[in-house]
């Protein structure tokens, strides 16, 4: 590569003179500045800035690690992030774990080892040795669509088990007795979280309830366990799933095996990501404020790494209801 000292050789100047074009080029002479300019084009030299930023002690860029990316959730978390951080001057790197721990760990140990302003995370999990180790280099992080455990850190999150409640007492209100859940892994929180809700929202209705787990939060795991619901008997005439990802997974099977929705099967999902208004029979979904959550938590964590140092917050946001075609009044 291109180093600084080429381009201070090629045009016969000092480092410091192409040090100052390229960050101060006010104070260099306007004939010499054109010189070093036209070297730089000429030899296409790139400024090294992470090296500048750990001479200067604080990087511009920050990490953010999220679940999975083929969620569009998480895509409006990060426009969210994005949004904060571009007003302060900085850019993010955003990697994708893939609910998997092992690659958590992988992208932790790259944040850190490019010394990143701080972290953005919704991890797999609250515990365990990545976490831990990640811990231990000392960087900043904030804790995205989870809560920290105790003061650790600061964390942005929305209540999962008032969520769970909502879509609860929707299906209650409309009728229905025989209800499914449709839950992601066990490993995660938010699952977890919803299902508490929904089970607390049934309790003492006389309603019976059905839980499948997937094996992701996808639309593919979800028309897996729509298969596993047409083979069911009784068939539960409603079904809440743990994202809407999941829940277009069930739509899709209920309409391929002409089964009516909502006449014949309600459907709610989680998150009303703007794939759920637009679904064929557009979805009633519980909504978290993704953009919201993402911004928040950079603007939490900017003021961490800033000199002030303010104390670690627990921001928890309260989800709402949106009802749409999937679910209606049963008569």
């Amino acid at each position: 590569m291109v180093g600084i000292k080429d381009v201070a050789k090629r045009a016969g100047v000092s480092i410091g003179t192409v040090s100052n074009v390229v960050n101060r080029p006010h104070v260099v002479a306007a004939a010499t500045r054109s010189r070093v300019l036209s070297v730089i084009e000429e030899l296409g030299y790139v400024r090294d800035e992470s090296a500048r930023q750990l001479r200067a002690g604080r990087s511009r860029v920050m990490g953010l690690l999220v679940l999975d990316l083929g969620n569009p959730f998480f895509v409006d978390v990060a426009r969210g992030a994005e949004q904060a951080a571009h007003a302060e001057g900085l850019n993010i790197i955003t990697c994708n774990s893939g609910q998997r721990s092992e690659l958590e760990a992988s992208y932790l140990a790259m944040f850190a080892e490019q010394r990143v302003r701080g972290v953005l995370l919704s991890p797999v999990a609250t515990s365990g040795e990545a976490l831990r180790t990640f811990r231990r280099t000392g960087t900043p992080y904030v804790f995205v669509d989870r809560k920290a455990p105790a003061a650790e850190a600061s964390s942005v999150s929305v209540d999962d088990v008032a969520g769970g409640a909502l879509g609860g007492r929707h299906l209650l209100e409309t009728g229905h007795r025989r209800i499914a859940f449709v839950n992601g892994p066990a490993i995660l929180a938010q699952c977890r979280d919803r299902e508490q809700g929904l089970r607390t929202a049934l309790t003492g209705s006389g309603a019976e309830l059905t839980v499948l787990e997937a094996i992701g939060l996808d639309v593919t795991s979800g028309r897996d366990a729509g298969a596993r619901l047409l083979g069911m008997s009784p068939r539960p005439t409603a079904v809440f799933c743990a994202n809407d990802l999941l829940a277009l997974g069930v739509l899709q099977a209920m309409v391929g095996a002409g089964v009516r929705v909502p006449e014949e099967m309600a459907i709610v999902g989680y998150d009303d990501i703007e794939f759920a208004g637009a679904a064929a029979v557009p979805l009633t979904s519980v909504r978290q404020p993704a953009r919201r959550l993402g911004r928040t938590a950079a603007e939490l964590l900017l003021a961490e790494t800033s000199d002030t140092k303010p104390e670690r917050q627990a921001v928890v946001f309260t989800p709402e209801l949106v009802v749409r075609e999937s679910t209606r009044v049963r008569r």
